[in-house]
């Protein structure tokens, strides 16, 4: 089991940037391969970008690609997600999820074992 808490959401410009935080309980964080996920409303949960056990190899979905980067720092429990040159588009509220298998690419929502409640993040024009 596992419990994961987000931070760093908040209101910003557009080209503007934000540090999302996710801090996970247990002993166990580097076990688990770690994702963060997005949800616009009226849209479905999209995966933005994922992370193996090692911090080693990571995945960003196509739009976020030369933008968001995605770490962990296994000595912290803790996973970021660095936002940088942020769009309009990008306004939605962020969630970290964790996988028990160590995979960190599946874009199912319903393949990530642990979720975290979600930070907001507002991009205006």
């Amino acid at each position: 089991q596992v419990q994961l808490v987000e931070s760093g959401g908040g209101l910003v410009q557009a080209g503007g940037s934000l540090r999302l935080s996710c801090a996970a309980s247990g002993r166990t964080f580097s076990s688990y391969g770690m994702g963060w996920f997005r949800q616009a409303p009226g849209k479905e949960r999209e995966i933005v970008a994922g992370i193996n056990r090692s911090g080693g190899s990571t995945y960003y979905a196509d739009s976020m690609k030369g933008r968001f980067t995605i770490s962990r720092d296994n000595a912290k429990n803790t996973v970021y997600l660095q936002m940088n040159s942020l769009e309009p588009e990008d306004t939605a509220r962020y969630y970290c999820a964790a996988a028990r298998s160590g995979m960190y690419y599946t874009p199912s929502p319903g393949n990530w074992n642990y979720w975290g409640q979600g930070t907001q993040v507002t991009v205006s024009s």
